[in-house]
């Protein structure tokens, strides 16, 4: 079945919430020095402030695809933009750090209800395959979109008004997307709806949330022997939840999907490619600003470009995709990745051109290995399955740019530490040449994992086609 007028136009409400997402990162830390001097926050609340939402939407992401089957993606995707548009006015106007970190952590809740929601409606009201594939273009293009009014947005709203403000950004658009969603997308829920398994819930919930949080932390301090254990923890939840899965008569997760290179692959290609991305961001900002002494804003302005042409990707890529096999362009696109991380192996001081250059290139690849590794991965699964699928995908992308932002950072830190033979800390000009070193290396690692990974989906993925699935038959709402 071809998409109708209603159908694109209900596109462009899906594409609202994925905008304001994409705000938050950049907003957030836009505001983060008015709220420390107001708030008064200690070194770790400020860190929940930032991190808090992360945590909370990387590990419910699985259980809110599977509320989506169950109950309707329009309905969670409503519940969750009322919940998300309450919490942002709550976040506005606290007078505590306490009560800042338990909005984000309400935010994160409703933003883990929003992307899965949103993924899966295009899923169902986009059979055809091109359509589709514009449709993700759209949806992908929408992060950038958000990526680039975040900054100008936050920034205006700051010099003028209050730190609140910059939360108030989410509050219109919710409110437009629960007055146009119930008229321009449709109802879907799975006919076949597994019971709400709470236990199996709460295991993902806390096997995501260790590892992103272990890894993460890691990052950030050093790798510490409290942050190994916690990710083991969070592997061994993880394991115990797979060997539940496979008792259940009706699981959470059907772990059959994954028998199939053509929903496997894609997951796994997605997870490699956000994790060299997470991890080149977490290291390119500390080496413009603390090793090439550019300020905040001028770090941010070198990778503009690079969001622009993600921009211009998302919207190209499904031209593209029509005219070669989706292997082949999976693996173009990760090679044109790969190209762009290897271009920042030559970044030296009074080159910052290479960096936007590296940066340009690989956001086009990028977005051509997100858009074609989402549509083979949910075009491979069931209908009634969108949910918990588009679920996955997320999960995936969240689990490897915290591996991504731990192993790349590992390796600078390294390089750093052996640059002073004693274990003290070097000199300034031997510290910056150190991390330079280390940064150099660590892209180069990046570069060789995605040009293995762009050989291996040629090989194992030349096979597959991204199917047209049967459409769901919409239920009415009860």
């Amino acid at each position: 079945m071809r998409a109708t007028p209603r159908d694109w136009t209900g596109l462009v409400v899906l594409a609202l919430p994925c905008t304001v997402v994409s705000m938050d990162a950049s907003v957030l830390n836009l505001a983060m020095p008015q709220i420390t001097a107001v708030l008064r926050p200690t070194g770790a609340q400020q860190l929940w402030i930032v991190d808090s939402y992360v945590f909370v939407v990387a590990g419910l992401l699985i259980t809110m695809g599977m509320v989506g089957d169950r109950i309707g993606r329009r309905r969670l995707l409503l519940i969750g933009a009322a919940v998300f548009a309450a919490a942002s006015v709550l976040a506005a106007f606290v007078d505590r750090p306490g009560l800042l970190i338990a909005a984000r952590v309400l935010l994160g809740v409703a933003g883990a209800t929003l992307m899965p929601s949103t993924l899966a409606l295009i899923r169902t009201m986009f059979d055809d395959a091109r359509q589709r594939r514009t449709a993700l273009g759209v949806w992908t293009a929408s992060f950038a979109l958000g990526g680039l009014a975040g900054p100008v947005v936050g920034g205006l709203l700051l010099t003028r008004y209050w730190w609140g403000s910059a939360f108030l950004v989410a509050v219109p658009v919710m409110v437009l997307l629960l007055a146009a969603g119930p008229f321009l997308l449709p109802e879907y829920r799975g006919a076949d709806r597994p019971p709400l398994d709470l236990l199996s819930a709460a295991m993902s919930l806390a096997a995501v949330l260790a590892v992103v949080y272990g890894l993460k932390r890691a990052a950030e301090s050093g790798p510490r022997p409290s942050y190994g254990v916690v990710v083991l923890l969070g592997i061994a939840l993880a394991v115990w939840f797979v060997r539940r899965q496979r008792r259940l008569a009706r699981p959470m997760i059907e772990l059959g999907l994954f028998r199939s290179i053509g929903f496997s692959g894609p997951l796994v290609v997605l997870g490699l490619i956000f994790c060299v991305l997470y991890g080149t961001q977490f290291v390119t900002a500390q080496l413009l600003q603390l090793v090439l002494g550019l300020s905040a804003l001028e770090a941010g302005l070198i990778s503009l470009p690079g969001t622009i042409a993600y921009l211009i990707g998302s919207l190209s890529a499904p031209l593209l995709a029509a005219r070669v096999s989706t292997a082949y362009g999976l693996a173009g696109s990760l090679l044109i990745s790969a190209a762009g991380f290897g271009l920042l192996t030559q970044v030296q001081p009074g080159r910052l051109w290479i960096v936007a250059t590296g940066f340009v290139v690989f956001s086009i690849g990028l977005a051509g290995v997100y858009l074609l590794a989402t549509d083979l991965t949910v075009s491979a699964a069931p209908p009634e399955r969108a949910g918990t699928t588009s679920a996955l995908l997320e999960t995936s992308a969240e689990l490897g740019g915290a591996l991504g932002i731990a192993s790349l950072g590992s390796i600078v830190l390294a390089v750093y530490r052996q640059s002073s033979p004693d274990g003290g800390v070097p000199s300034t000009t031997a510290a910056r040449t150190a991390y330079l070193h280390g940064y150099q290396l660590a892209e180069a690692v990046g570069a060789a994992t995605l040009l293995l990974a762009a050989a291996l989906t040629a090989i194992l993925l030349r096979p597959q086609r991204t199917a047209v699935p049967e459409r769901s038959t919409p239920l009415p709402e009860s």
